[in-house]
């Protein structure tokens, strides 16, 4: 209400049109009626009410016409400006006058009569409009109640006629009301706002000076009405004129008596204390009549409350607009402080606003000059990285052109020395086997052997180290509680999720650069990892003095330190350590090679997995593919795999098992200080022959190997017991059983660990009494030096290159005038494939097998580390515990390198992964109790004879259960395929569940289409092969789900997929410049992928993709019609004969039509040739199995059996032109068939038969295993199969007990 009348409360100073006369005239006219005619307010006193006259003529022209809001400023110029209740209208104000002042008019409702005037009306003066005014009319006014009739009198000259409720000024008659009906009026006379613009001049000129000196010049002009024709005002009533007349003031008043009601209902009290103006309010508000407004005002009440009680209300009115005025004031400045305060703030706002603008640009423009850099460190990287690439690539060109069998080298032609280096492929068992040539190789001629002076020194040095005092507090770790979980927060769903998505959603070229770490074999190179979207980038940092520091002979070695691998490409993530820190990461790719990257801290190894694809720990333990997997710590993938289960029931090897506990504890190819750890299995090493069958021969697998001597575990625990060192925690050993000192210590003789080990010692290899050079001297070192307490790394188990000096090492003499060579082995032993054969059969054996799960508790399990481990004889050097040091809490830089040099002086234990006994392994017996027993059974289970007499040339027997369709096909000579339905329960025979009902049911049921003799569309080849092909077994593959069959030999140089339900042909390859003239399919994986290999007339072979998704060769189904091979082999300048290939070792071994054999990897590199004896050429057959043992079959009856890389392990001949032939799984025994139908078993390592089959009466074409290794299926001249059951535990090999 405040802010709605603050122009009537503070008016302003009217300007202008206003002269000082009306200011001086309106001041008199007060004066005196002050003098004159006062009254005081007690007394009883008439209300008069001015009615607004009848304009006339005359006046009509100068009065200004109102508007919509001036209403409002005209009242509150009224209450505001007033200092009496006494005065009176002023006359109409001057034309020229700018408004009309209300406060006159309101002024009129309480004006007592003048003394003198008893019963007339009182004259109002209006100095202003003296002169201008003219007479009014006489007019008659009639009461309300129409009951008083007022008599017509002329009006005062000077101004409008008032008519007092008392009477009349001639007569002194009491008049009822002021108001009169003007019927009798003339129509010339009546001024209808006559009083209004009287009130407005005389309010302009008296309230000039009353606050701050205002003026009311900026007040809106009321509009003047118009005048009325003269010859209608005549005809006008009442109502209509007293409309007209208020129709301006009237919306005014009543905003006023709504406005201000509860300041006036305490004051309009009728003469019975009641309320006026709540009923007045409700009138007010129902109604919009004039005549009723005015009727309210000029009830009796209302005129007596006004009289009695107006005087005082408006002057307190008018005492509260001043006080609402200061207030106003107080909340003007008030607000202005505010605004003010809020301009400062928002100044204050826009200068942080500013400065943080330009912060952001500054920050802006740095991560742009991080990009721009980042982009030349990419583009630097790749440079660097094509560099490489191409050094590799020509030094792969150069090898295949200057190979003797290449188009630049000759038959003859021999290099003087060929060197060899392990290839970092894996297999399925995480196994290195390959031997790759190695341009880098040297015999190492100028380095020399340490003296025993410098051995002694290093001893010390080594020993000062260990004995020195923490570098920071700890409590024995001994006494520790059980390590708790280490995991990177890989249980949380929600937060895994939202990292997830939050790794999903981020775009950019770079979605994460962090620095790293690559952690290699005797390397540690810092750098800058980079992933975007869909690759991985690792670029060294070759300013970093600790990688100016590094030999380069190690460096050559060094794969990846400008690496780049595709997001495709990924198999596998490990979660790892390095120096006991939980901050790295191991990403296995699909070449079969890993790599390892250290980050500054866990979260940002949890940034990296959730930026890489979700593969988790790849699909060989049981594991969902996730990166919860990836994130888990070594202890939650123990317990979530499903690996502990199948190595209980026999389903894996104890070799398999342990390289799976290595893998998740954290053991690592890549970081010689955590390489994987295998256990001394044999204890007899001095005996000139070995029996597999005595437990003396046996390690105890119970104990540690420092306490397997009794007087060496007697040192140990006094040690223990004695231990006065309150600084550092007491120990049984100074180091942990692998270091990796100790890894390079076994591998010394093997590319590129002697590089490493040279690196490593100075240049120097170790003293000749030092190094490793007998095995049965390291196993007596093991039981008398308090200082060796070392274990077996895995090569002890696969790997019989690593005896062996192939590279012409000089390593000294020892004392006793022997020079150090290859490694000597063992009496029982011939040849070190002999001995790691023999050493993995210990670990098979039923002796290791009862008694490995108590290794597992000491290495991985309850007993390394707490009361457990004290009692077991099993602490080591608190150093290599994990959780014993946190290297972010060493601020000092010299003692966290110190720290870091003990952690990998010590070693470090693998994760621990069990807090309980590690369940021990089932029997062989209580699993099969009929494995060692000869059943009885019939060597021939069935004969299916075709009733095309067509030879069988080709016999695929896919019987995995979960085929849709277990089925052995076979092909004939006529291109006749049958698709032979296979019934999964010879192969049960002996388990539970087994029953007479299923012996009598045969195991493999004839083509239905075969049998009705409908195979003329859907089962016959019907294209056209070339004349000069003989088919053979060669010429066809079957996939493993029996859905394709692809054939070659066709006249237009390509071979061809059909389709085995309908015959169809499917898909036409060509890659070849001749005739292909056999086939060969790798192993199958999930989802039926493999390779096939074709071989040409025009000698070479091409490499092919098998999509079991899409059923094509190729991995595009857009580009199927020209699929291209993922690498041509070449080294043969003959027509190929035979080929065959192995995914898990990555190679490709084929023979040529008079020969050699060569060995390819399945990358195109050519590895070497297979040498047979003198004289033995022509290569007919070839099979390869996952355990390394390659045979080839030559013409007349020629065996041969060759390692993995090459080393021709035993020969034989045959009488018998064989035609067939297929290793068994395990690659430990060999099945043959030839012409004269006699298949025969043999050992495959030494090629000794182990038994012969009946004969049959036709010549064998075709063979293969079922999948259980039950069953021989072999495909006869004379159109028929036969079902031989073969069981090879029969000839296991713990039934030959002594080697």
């Amino acid at each position: 209400m405040v802010s709605k009348y603050r122009d009537i409360l503070e008016p302003q100073r009217q300007t202008g049109r206003t002269s000082a006369k009306s200011g001086h005239a309106a001041q008199s006219h007060r004066e005196a009626h002050s003098a004159a005619g006062a009254v005081s307010p007690a007394e009883p006193a008439q209300t008069f009410l001015d009615p607004p006259g009848v304009p006339s003529p005359s006046e009509e022209h100068s009065l200004p016409h109102g508007e919509p809001g001036i209403r409002t400023e005209r009242v509150v110029s009224v209450v505001n400006g007033c200092d009496s209740a006494g005065e009176l209208f002023s006359e109409p104000a001057p034309p020229s006058s700018s408004g009309l002042n209300v406060k006159e008019i309101l002024k009129s409702l309480v004006a007592p009569p003048v003394e003198g005037v008893e019963a007339g009306l009182e004259p109002v003066s209006c100095p202003d409009s003296a002169t201008k005014a003219q007479t009014a009319l006489p007019v008659q006014f009639h009461s309300f109640d129409r009951s008083v009739v007022v008599p017509v009198k002329k009006s005062h000259p000077g101004g409008l006629a008032v008519t007092a409720a008392g009477g009349s000024p001639a007569s002194g008659l009491p008049t009822p009301n002021i108001f009169a009906a003007a019927s009798s009026t003339p129509k010339s006379t009546i001024n209808t706002m006559g009083a209004v613009a009287a009130a407005a001049a005389t309010a302009t000129s008296s309230s000039s000076g009353l606050v701050n000196g205002a003026t009311s010049k900026n007040l809106p002009a009321v509009q003047t009405v118009a005048p009325m024709p003269e010859d209608t005002l005549q005809n006008v009533s009442i109502t209509s004129k007293l409309e007209r007349a208020l129709e301006k003031v009237a919306p005014l008043l009543r905003e006023i008596f709504v406005d201000f009601a509860p300041f006036l209902s305490r004051t309009l009290l009728g003469s019975h204390g009641q309320e006026l103006l709540i009923e007045g309010l409700v009138c007010m508000k129902s109604s919009t009549s004039v005549v009723e407004l005015v009727m309210l005002l000029c009830s009796q009440e209302w005129q007596n409350s006004i009289q009695k009680n107006a005087g005082l209300a408006f002057i307190e009115l008018i005492n509260e607009g001043r006080l609402l005025c200061h207030a106003m004031k107080d909340h003007v400045v008030r607000v202005a402080n505010e605004a003010e305060f809020i301009l400062n703030r928002q100044r204050a706002e826009d200068v942080h606003k500013h400065a943080e603008f330009e912060s952001n640009c500054c920050q802006y423009a740095a991560e742009r000059r991080e990009e721009e850099k980042m982009c030349d460190h990419l583009i630097g990287a790749a440079k660097h990285r094509d560099h490489v690439t191409a050094s590799q690539l020509r030094q792969k060109i150069v090898n295949i052109l200057t190979n003797k069998h290449g188009a630049w080298g000759t038959s003859g032609q021999r290099p003087p020395h060929d060197f060899w280096r392990l290839d970092y492929w894996e297999d399925d068992l995480r196994r290195r086997r390959r031997l790759i040539r190695n341009p880098l190789g040297s015999t190492h001629s100028d380095v020399s052997c340490k003296t025993l002076q410098e051995y002694v020194a290093d001893e010390d040095e080594l020993v000062k180290l260990k004995s020195s005092p923490p570098l920071f507090p700890g409590q024995s770790v001994a006494n520790q509680n059980p390590e708790t979980e280490l995991i990177l927060e890989g249980d949380d769903d929600s937060a895994g999720l939202l990292q997830e998505k939050e790794a999903d959603n981020l775009g950019g070229p770079v979605v994460l650069s962090s620095p790293a770490q690559l952690v290699a074999p005797g390397l540690v190179a810092r750098g800058t990892l980079s992933i975007t979207g869909s690759e991985i980038y690792f670029e060294v940092d070759e300013d970093d003095p600790a990688f100016k520091g590094v030999s380069p002979k190690v460096l050559a070695y060094t794969e990846g330190l400008h690496g780049k691998w595709m997001f495709s490409e990924i198999r596998a993530i490990f979660s790892r350590r390095h120096l006991l820190q939980n901050t790295a990461m191991e990403v296995f790719m699909a070449n079969r090679t890993s790599v390892l990257f250290n980050f500054p801290d866990q979260a940002t190894v949890k940034k990296a997995v959730h930026s890489l694809p979700r593969v988790g720990v790849g699909t060989s333990y049981g594991l969902p593919q996730d990166r919860r997997a990836s994130l888990a710590s070594p202890r939650q993938l123990f317990k979530s795999s499903n690996m502990t289960q199948r190595w209980q029931r026999r389903e894996i090897s104890n070799f398999e098992y342990l390289m799976f506990l290595n893998t998740i504890a954290g053991r690592t190819y890549n970081d010689l200080n955590q390489y994987p750890l295998f256990p001394w299995v044999l204890a007899s090493y001095d005996s000139q022959e070995l029996d597999l069958t005595l437990p003396a021969n046996f390690r105890d697998l119970s104990k540690p190997i420092g306490a397997l001597n009794p007087k060496r575990a007697a040192f140990f625990a006094e040690r223990f017991e004695s231990w006065a060192d309150d600084q550092t925690p007491p120990y049984h050993y100074p180091s942990f059983c692998s270091t990796a000192a100790c890894a390079l210590h076994w591998l010394v003789r093997m590319e590129p660990f002697t590089s490493l080990f040279l690196s490593a010692n100075d240049d120097k290899f170790d003293h000749p009494d030092r190094i490793f050079s007998s095995i049965a001297r390291s196993w007596r070192n093991c039981q008398r030096d308090t200082s060796d307490v070392r274990e077996l790394i895995p090569e002890f188990f696969y790997l019989p290159e690593m005896l062996v000096n192939s590279n012409g090492y000089h390593l000294g003499m020892r004392e006793d005038g022997a020079a150090v060579g290859d490694v000597d082995l063992p009496a029982w032993a011939r040849t070190p494939e002999d001995f790691v054969r023999i050493n993995r059969m210990a670990l098979e054996s039923e002796f290791v097998s009862c008694q490995l799960h108590q290794w597992i508790d000491l290495l991985f399990g309850y007993k390394q580390r707490g009361p457990e481990a004290v009692r077991a004889l099993n602490v080591f050097h608190h150093l290599t515990y994990e959780g014993a040091v946190s290297l972010d809490a060493i601020a000092d830089p010299l003692t966290r390198e110190a720290t870091e040099a003990q952690i990998r002086s010590f070693g470090q234990t693998p994760s621990h992964l069990l807090i309980e006994p590690h369940p021990p392994r089932s029997s062989a017996m209580h699993l099969s109790p009929l494995m060692f027993k000869d059943q009885l059974q019939q060597d021939v289970i069935m004969v299916l004879k075709f009733p095309s007499n067509s030879p069988v040339t080709h016999v695929a027997a896919n019987t995995l259960p979960h085929l849709a369709v277990p089925a052995v096909v076979t092909v004939t000579c006529s291109r006749l395929f049958a698709v032979n339905r296979w019934h999964n329960t010879l192969g049960l025979r002996g388990a539970p569940g087994y029953s007479l009902e299923q012996a009598h049911h045969l195991p493999i049921e004839m083509d239905p289409l075969i049998a009705n003799g409908a195979a003329s569309n859907k089962r016959q080849i019907t294209d056209l092969v070339d004349q000069s092909i003989q088919i053979s077994t060669q010429c066809f593959v079957v996939t493993a789900d029996n859905r394709y069959i692809l054939a070659c030999g066709f006249w237009d140089k390509s071979f061809r997929v059909y389709s085995s339900e309908t015959g169809k042909l499917t898909q036409i390859v060509f890659g070849h410049w001749d005739v292909v003239t056999c086939l060969a399919r790798s192993e199958s994986y999930i989802g039926g992928d493999c390779y096939i290999v074709s071989g040409s007339r025009d000698a070479t072979l091409l490499l092919w993709y098998w999509s079991g998704r899409h059923h094509i060769i190729g991995d595009n189904p857009v580009n199927g019609d020209y699929p291209a091979p993922r690498a041509v082999l070449t080294g043969h300048d003959q027509e190929v004969a035979c080929v065959a290939v192995c995914a898990e070792l990555g190679l490709v071994i084929s023979g040529a039509k008079d020969g050699p054999c060569l060995v390819h990897t399945i990358t195109g590199d050519l590895l070497r040739a297979l040498e047979a004896p003198e004289s033995w050429r022509q290569p007919r057959l070839i099979s390869v199995s996952s355990e390394g043992h390659c045979i080839v079959y030559y013409e007349r009856g020629r065996f041969c059996n060759f390692s993995v890389n090459g080393k021709l392990l035993a020969h034989m001949e045959l009488r018998d032109s064989t035609r067939a032939m297929v290793l068994s799984s395990d690659g430990h025994n060999l099945a043959t068939g030839g012409d004269n139908g006699v298949v025969q078993v043999w050992q495959a390592c030494s090629l000794k038969p182990l038994y012969v089959y009946p004969a049959c009466d036709a010549a064998i074409r075709a063979m293969d295993l079922s999948h259980d290794q039950r069953t021989l299926i072999t495909g006869m001249a004379s159109g028929s199969i036969v079902a031989f059951n073969i069981d090879f535990n029969r000839w296991h090999y713990e039934h030959q007990h002594r080697y």
